[in-house]
């Protein structure tokens, strides 16, 4: 089963995850992230960083993908476990989409069929939801700002986001990120072993 965790920088991904990593040890859940920790994923932290333009930076993002799935998340599923990735393809949907405009006509399209045929889809995503405002007061500190983290392009890609879990609402289950970590992170989890005990109760014989 594979479960994504999605939002915009500073929506609280990073700490759902960590607290996920103790709610559901005994899962033995195989946590991962995109960009990954290949030498692909470390292309596309650079692209990033020098601002390369928005189609090689979309590229290198998909490229990572690829990688992320030969590597890690089909060899997991395939033996039958639970997968939790910190962003996955939505990611690129809502922010290359914004990224995109001015580039390629329909930015969605062509990135859903830059992936189409060989992408694997989640089976559940937690979108967080959390106003602009309060998402870049919870990064402010932070050394090297990327340049997706501006108010203006947030914005867009949160009604992204939104128009995607509104297109897809069997999978996506959004969650307030203006609540408590601890309520935040006690549900997510509930909702995750219920999902993954269905899942392996589907496959017995």
């Amino acid at each position: 089963m594979l479960v994504t965790i999605e939002g915009i920088d500073g929506s609280g991904k990073s700490s759902l995850v960590l607290s996920l990593h103790t709610l559901l040890s005994d899962l033995s859940p195989v946590f991962t992230r995109e960009p990954g920790s290949t030498w692909v994923g470390d292309q596309v932290r650079r692209a990033v960083a020098e601002k390369a333009d928005p189609i090689t930076e979309a590229l290198l993002f998909a490229a990572d993908h690829a990688a992320h799935l030969s590597t890690l998340v089909r060899p997991s599923l395939e033996r039958g476990l639970l997968v939790i990735s910190d962003r996955y393809s939505d990611s690129r949907y809502a922010y290359q989409q914004e990224t995109l405009k001015g580039y390629i006509d329909d930015p969605l399209a062509w990135l859903r069929a830059l992936h189409a045929g060989w992408t694997v889809c989640p089976d559940l995503t937690f979108l967080i939801v959390l106003p602009v405002d309060e998402a870049l007061s919870r990064i402010k500190e932070k050394q090297n700002r990327e340049h997706f983290e501006n108010h203006r392009l947030l914005e867009k890609v949160q009604d992204q986001y939104l128009a995607l879990a509104k297109s897809d609402p069997s999978r996506f289950v959004l969650v307030d990120g203006t609540k408590d970590e601890g309520e935040i992170a006690g549900f997510v989890a509930g909702v995750i072993r219920d999902a993954f005990g269905r899942s392996r109760s589907h496959r017995r014989p």
